[in-house]
């Protein structure tokens, strides 16, 4: 039997993060190889770990004020000190998403070195947990072998059920609703959209093609790219609607946001009424879309030819696209997992649970789910600083 005051389950972004402040004699177990995988893989390879922009109203779940707390005492700007600290250099891209110059793996180095003494047990799986006389207890298979271990405080810090291929199970809410939480319903968020039958041909023709656009469901907006794919539509404008999309629910596609098209149609009609409509349109989107709209909408003739309310008709059509999703690309692909563990259930100022002392849940097995940009691993950072601290003062009253 092996004793400690905090295990942690879970090395991502959350674990790694409340294990740097949660005091002394912490174990952080998880099942990969090594840890922070997801921070690896992100961003392209750089990491996409936080956002300038970063506040409440950028996540979504039951209660959209329960990120307030921790968001506010840990916050974008505590991060970026923290990897002044580190010596990591950083940029930005589009609509203040903050990436490493160098690599993802400077942000887990910089972790693991937070982490100081904690110990970390990797390809560790949990077989069996219980809670008696105030201690969690917990039996562990590592290397092969079963090995008991108690703690006074017990983490779950293992994510969603996003990216299964990277060993996601949803075990965080297997564990909490254990110990009496309830949870959401679960679905996969910031993922491609899928279509069938003559749609998906259509989207399938045009696969490899992006597009600025603003895209709409249940009345959110995004302006961003979106892609054509072989099996629907993708791209970051796509990718942030899905967290609002819902099985039945149709998209209306916006493919000149910023653009009056009506008024850029006639007065092109005076200046260059000669040339073919489809000549005028792949001027101001991909000419491969232009030459697929023309096939299925029957787009024909020079601009000269086209009336006010034609072009009225086609103004509409291409600002109020109609599309119908059938479903998503799923877990599979999907960065987070939208809904969790309920918020109802915790402390939004410590993560504790309200059902037991000692539990705390944190990162994205928790209903909050940010936009896509940075503002999950943002809220990994902050909820995880709000679980260690807690933890780290709880030890420090108690000495």
């Amino acid at each position: 039997m092996i004793t400690v005051k905090t295990l942690i389950l879970g090395a991502g972004a959350a674990g790694l993060m409340c294990a740097a402040h949660a005091g002394p004699d912490v174990l952080v177990v998880d099942h990969a190889k090594a840890p922070g995988e997801k921070i690896r893989i992100s961003g392209g390879g750089r990491c996409n770990f936080t956002n300038l922009h970063a506040g409440p109203e950028n996540f979504l779940g039951e209660n959209k004020h329960f990120p307030k707390s921790a968001l506010s005492r840990y916050s974008q700007w505590d991060f970026l000190d923290l990897l002044q600290r580190h010596n990591i250099r950083w940029h930005e891209k589009t609509l203040g998403q903050l990436f490493c110059d160098e690599s993802a793996k400077d942000i887990i180095a910089m972790l693991m070195a937070e982490i100081g003494p904690a110990k970390l047990w990797l390809q560790t799986t949990v077989t069996d947990l219980i809670h008696r006389d105030g201690t969690f207890h917990l039996s562990l298979t590592r290397e092969g072998k079963q090995t008991r271990v108690s703690a006074q405080n017990l983490v779950l810090a293992t994510g969603g059920k996003s990216i299964p291929k990277m060993g996601a199970t949803g075990l965080s809410y297997r564990l909490a609703a254990q110990f009496g939480h309830r949870i959401t319903d679960t679905r996969p968020a910031l993922v491609p959209l899928t279509f069938e039958g003559d749609a998906k041909a259509h989207f399938a023709a045009l696969s490899g093609t992006s597009v600025p656009a603003r895209v709409t469901c249940n009345g959110v907006s995004f302006d961003e790219g979106m892609l054509f794919t072989h099996r629907g539509l993708s791209g970051p404008s796509i990718l942030q609607i899905s967290s609002y999309w819902v099985e039945g629910n149709s998209l209306s596609l916006h493919l000149l946001p910023g653009t009056d098209l009506y008024d850029t149609l006639r007065t092109r009609r005076t200046e260059s009424g000669a040339k073919a409509l489809t000549t005028i349109l792949a001027e101001l989107l991909p000419r491969k879309l232009v030459q697929h709209l023309a096939e299925a909408w029957g787009l024909d003739g020079n601009l000269a030819d086209q009336s006010d309310a034609a072009l009225t008709a086609l103004t509409k059509r291409l600002t109020n696209w109609q599309v119908t999703p059938t479903s998503s690309e799923g877990y599979r692909t999907a960065e987070v997992t939208l809904g969790g563990v309920a918020t109802d259930g915790l402390s939004s100022r410590t993560m504790e649970s309200q059902h037991l002392r000692g539990l705390y849940i944190i990162g994205e097995a928790v209903d909050v789910t940010g936009w896509l940009g940075g503002y999950n691993f943002q809220w990994a950072w902050s909820s995880g600083v709000a679980a260690g601290q807690a933890i780290g003062e709880k030890q420090r009253q108690a000495t």
